[in-house]
This record gives structure tokens, sequence and C-alpha cells, in this order.
């Protein structure tokens, strides 16, 4: 087993992360700790080699004092020299060795990955809502800043802190052996030093979390405005964006601002304290070695210690800075990813099994915790393999039917039942693999075209992906395909949410991922009202394809796939106030009919048998 596999870090975690800081940081670290402690266990034996350092200096000289150069080299005297090179030689060297392959190679390459894959899995599980409430850029931006800000602390904490604090123990020690009067001003030191980082420290978290927060929103801005490029150039707007990109700058550079004046005022101060160390404990010495109470060897051990730690003082003032600038990244971190916004399986639920297809909305309300909006007292069954349409205005609920019935959101009163199977009693995953769906918004990767379809079902083979895209007729245009790095047909990416094709390409696209997954329950959300008419023509075969021996659900602004449906329900202001065919709702001239008066040429099939 190699070493640098001691730590797995994608195990995986099923607890919520924590919204406490110190719990926070446990559960992100959870599964590193032993590796965590054993590193930190060679970094203190290596800080206390420090003061182990000087004891041995001090040893050197005393012995060279006592003997004098004349006599110096005798048999016990050379033994002596012997254990002091084989000191710094062998055991320092090894120390110093274990502490850094222990931290930089065991420890450090597995601390960003086991955060980051615990804030990517629990992110993933967040509600949509949490998703619409956000920018993309943001979030992804938190997961990295968190992640890596967390192994900053391991590796400041474990090659600094711990570090340091072993060699103020053995220097303490050290200079208790010396005499105990030379503590003294140490401890003095000592504790003003640790006053002046208690009172800096916490300041400088706040102010770092603030920074973050500013880079954070920079990011979003920035991310937002590239992901709709072309609206910003269709509107002539590059100049308003670069505003708003301007502002969120202006605000990050006051955080960073107010950052740097703290942190070099801590900086100077400690520099300033450090200077009076090596005065007060080699001059607390000299008096003890004139009153007969120290050796030469004393003097050396002292003043070879007081400045070590006086030099480390700017190290690890510098290293707390960096530590607690990145606590404050987590914190910052913590408070966006923690969240809990989500849709969670019932304990013991089960996976949806669907023999038939049937779908009962059994009296379904949502209103999305508003008091308007979402839909209200929904009644109907779909039957198995009933192709049923629904129609209504904007903001009717059509959306938000299907989003209930996909347990995106959890419905307030009322039951959602496929084949008798409660949705909110099933594990979310087996529901929504049981349930296809193309939408007016194609979903599509900056991956190959291979790659998008498989998406429907990935164990498929290279035959059946290519059967699928043959019947959403897209296969022919997949093989002309050529992207900018020269990658070809299945092999060429489509370029971000698929820029680089058409409407009717990328719907395409869509309904052989459709194809592959062959759930027996379909969706279409809009799925052709982004299409010109020619183009929605085209693809009305591959549609008919898809929906063959499937239970249909069908939602349409545009009416031309609803003339073949089964049923048809339109829904206003979130209840269905009218069922029935498509002649049989023209005739009850009501709200359907005047959908349809209103659209000119919107049913092509039903103007073509005219």
């Amino acid at each position: 087993m190699k070493l640098g596999n001691l730590i797995d870090p994608f195990k995986n975690i099923e607890t919520p992360p924590p919204q406490t800081l110190g719990a926070f940081i446990r559960w992100s670290l959870s599964g590193a700790w032993p590796m965590i402690f054993v590193a930190a266990f060679f970094s203190a034996m290596a800080g206390a080699m420090e003061a182990g350092t000087a004891w041995v200096l001090g040893l050197v000289i005393d012995l060279a004092t006592t003997s004098g150069a004349e006599s110096f080299w005798t048999a016990g005297n050379i033994w002596m020299m012997l254990a002091v090179v084989a000191f710094f030689m062998l055991l320092r060297p090894a120390l110093f060795g274990l502490s850094a392959f222990s931290n930089a190679y065991v420890v450090m390459p597995n601390i960003t990955p086991l955060v980051l894959a615990k804030l990517n899995r629990w992110t993933l599980g967040q509600s949509v809502t949490y998703f619409d409430d956000d920018f993309a850029g943001r979030i992804a931006q938190k997961q990295m800043q968190t992640s890596n800000a967390m192994a900053s602390v391991v590796s400041e904490t474990i090659s600094a802190i711990v570090f340091a604090l072993a060699s103020l123990v053995g220097s303490l020690l050290l200079l208790g052996s010396i005499h105990p009067l030379v503590m003294l001003p140490f401890t003095a030191w000592l504790v003003v030093y640790f006053l002046l980082i208690r009172w800096y420290l916490p300041r400088i978290r706040e102010r770092s979390a603030a920074r973050a927060g500013a880079r954070a929103m920079v990011s979003g801005q920035v991310v937002d405005t590239i992901t709709n490029i072309k609206t910003v150039k269709l509107f002539a707007h590059s100049q308003f964006e670069d505003r708003a990109a301007r502002n969120s700058m202006v605000d990050l550079r006051e955080k960073m601002l107010a950052f740097g004046s703290l942190s070099a005022s801590f900086r100077f101060i400690l520099m300033v304290l450090a200077g009076v160390l090596p005065v007060i404990l080699i001059g607390a010495t000299l008096g003890l070695w004139q009153a007969g109470a120290a050796t030469a060897g004393d003097i050396v051990a002292a003043g070879a210690v007081s400045i070590r730690i006086a030099q480390m003082t700017g190290w690890v003032s510098f290293t707390l800075m960096g530590l607690y600038a990145n606590v404050g990244e987590i914190e910052n971190g913590m408070k966006t990813l923690a969240k809990r916004e989500r849709v969670e399986d019932q304990a013991g639920a089960t996976d949806l099994s669907v023999p038939n297809g049937q779908i009962d909305f059994d009296h379904v309300s949502f209103s999305y915790g508003r008091d308007v909006g979402g839909v209200s007292d929904v009644k109907i069954t779909v039957h198995p393999g009933e192709k049923l349409g629904i129609v209504g205005a904007s903001g009717a609920g059509k959306s938000t039917l299907v989003s209930l019935l996909l347990r995106l959101y959890d419905g307030e009163k009322g039951a959602i039942l496929i084949d008798d199977q409660d949705v909110s009693k099933v594990t979310q995953d087996s529901l929504r693999r049981q349930i296809g769906m193309v939408t007016q918004e194609t979903a599509m990767f900056n991956r190959s075209a291979r790659e998008n379809i498989l998406y429907g079902r990935p164990d498929a083979s290279e035959d059946e992906m290519i059967e699928a895209a043959k019947k959403a007729e897209a296969h022919e245009f997949i093989l002309s395909l050529e992207d900018a790095q020269g990658r070809k047909g299945y092999d060429a990416h489509l370029g971000e949410r698929g820029v680089t094709l058409s409407g009717g390409q990328r719907q395409r696209i869509a309904l052989a991922r459709a194809i592959l997954k062959d759930a027996p329950i379909l969706v279409l959300d809009e799925a052709t009202s982004a299409l010109d008419s020619e183009v929605e023509a085209s693809i009305q075969t591959a549609l008919h394809r898809v929906m063959q021996g499937k239970t249909v659900l069908a939602i349409a602004h545009r009416l031309s796939t609803l003339s073949e449906m089964d049923r048809i329900i339109v829904l206003d202001q979130g209840r269905i106030v009218e069922v029935g065919t498509h002649d049989a709702l023209l005739d009850q001239g009501g709200l359907y009919a005047r959908f349809w008066h209103r659209q000119s040429g919107g049913f092509i099939q039903a103007e073509a048998a005219e």
C-alpha cells in the first residue's frame, strides 16, 4: 500500500456539514485525522530539535572551555563529538525529513480532494431553489476556495504552529535547566506575544472573511456576464457589465486594503517584540554568568534559542495571518455551502418500480411558500400509455406540476402516485430514472456528442447510442461536426450549453438522450417552443418515436404537439379548469379554444388537414 493512500479522499460521508466553524472543520477533515496527528507528532519532534540544537551547542562550548585547547581531544571527548555529529547529521535530518514527508506527501495531497469531494457531493444534493438563488460561478468558487483554505490551514498548523509551539516548550525547558530565573523574562515575553495575537487574529479573520466574500462576488459577477455574453452583446451592454464588474472590484479592493493595513501593523509590532527577546535572554544569562550561576555554554544556548525564536516570530506571525485569513475564508464558504436547502429521501425510502406507468395527482397543492403561484388542489389520473397535454398561460402552474412529479420540490398538500407508489416515499434517483424529459432549454454539457447522448444511459453500447441518434434524426448532422480542436463526429465537443449547435440540433440530441434512456414515463416541457415551424415539423417524427409505448405529459405554449394527445388539461391560476380531447375542448369554446384562435399557424398538422 502506498503511503500516499493512507487517507482515502473519496470515502462517502453521509452526515450533513455542521454550521458552526469548529464542527465544520472536524466534519471536513473526518477520515484524515489519524494521519494529521501523525504528521503533527513528527512536526513537534522537529520543533523540539530547535531547543535541542541550542542545548547541544552549549554542551560543546562548555566541553571546549573546561577541557582547554591542549587536552580537548581525549577519548571521552571524541565519543562526545561523534554523538554531536550523529545528532546534526542523522537524528536532526531524520526528524525534519519525516516531518516534511508526512505533511507534504501523506497529508497535503489528500486534503483538498477530501474536502472538495464532500462539499461537491453535498452541493449536488441541494434543491433547485438553492441554485436559483445564487451565482453558479460563486458556488463553484466557494467550493474551491473552502477546500484550498482548509488544506492551507492543515498545512500551516502542522508545519508552523505545532512546530513553533514545540519549539517554545523546548525553549522553556532549556532555559529552566540553565536557571529558573531565566524563564521569567521569557514567560513575560510570551504573555505579551500571545496577547497581541489574541487581539489581532480575530480581526484578521473577520477582514479575511469579508475579503473572501468580495472576491467570490467578483467571480460570480464575471461568470454571470460571460455565461450570458450573447445577450450582453445583443443589447450592447458591454459597458454596463464592465461597470457592474468594476463596482464589485472596487469593493474587493477596499476589503483587501483593510486587510493589508491590519496585517502590516501586526507584523511590524511583532518584529519589534522579536527584537526584544535576544536582549532580555542573553542579558539575563550574562548576569547569572557573572554571579557564577551560569556557564559560557549557557550563554550560547540562551543566545541561540532566543535568536532562533526571534527569527521564528516573523515567520510564525506571517503564517498566523495566513492561517486566520484561511479560517475566515472557510467560515465564509461554510455560510454558503453548509446550508440545508434539500429535498431529502425519507428514512426507509424504496426504489420505484413502474410496471404500467399510471400517474395519479391526488389533490396536490404547492405555492413555493407564497400566497399565490404554484398549483392548487390538482386531481387527475394519467392512465398507462396515455398522452396528456398540459396547457395554460405563463404562471398557470404547468412547470410546477412537472417539478412536483420529479420531486424537485415536495408538495405541501396531497400526494402524487406512480403505479400506486407515493413519490415522496421512494428514492429520488429511482424516481428520476423512470422519467425521461425533453425541455425547451435543452441541457448540453461541454463534452462530446457521444457523452451528451450517453447521459441518458451511461452503460449503453456504442451501437445502442448510434441507434438512438438515428431514431432522433441526429446521426447525419453529428457525423459532420468538427470542434476547434479538430475532433470530429461523435467525438466533437459541443461547447458550453451546446452553443455550437442550432436549436434543432440541440433538440435532436436531447431526444436521442431520452430515446436511449427509454424511461416508461416521458415529460415534454415545451420541447419545441423554441424552434421555428419548419424545424419543429422535421422533429415531429422523432417526437412520435420517443413517445411510443410511454405515459406522456406534454407541456406546450405552442399547441402543435397537442392535437394528437389523448387528453388535454387546461390550467389557470394553478387549477385545472378544462379537461378533454382537442376537438372536445374546441367545441366547449372555453379557455383552450381562445388559446387556439390566438395562434395563427400554430397547428401545422391541423392546417394541412384543412
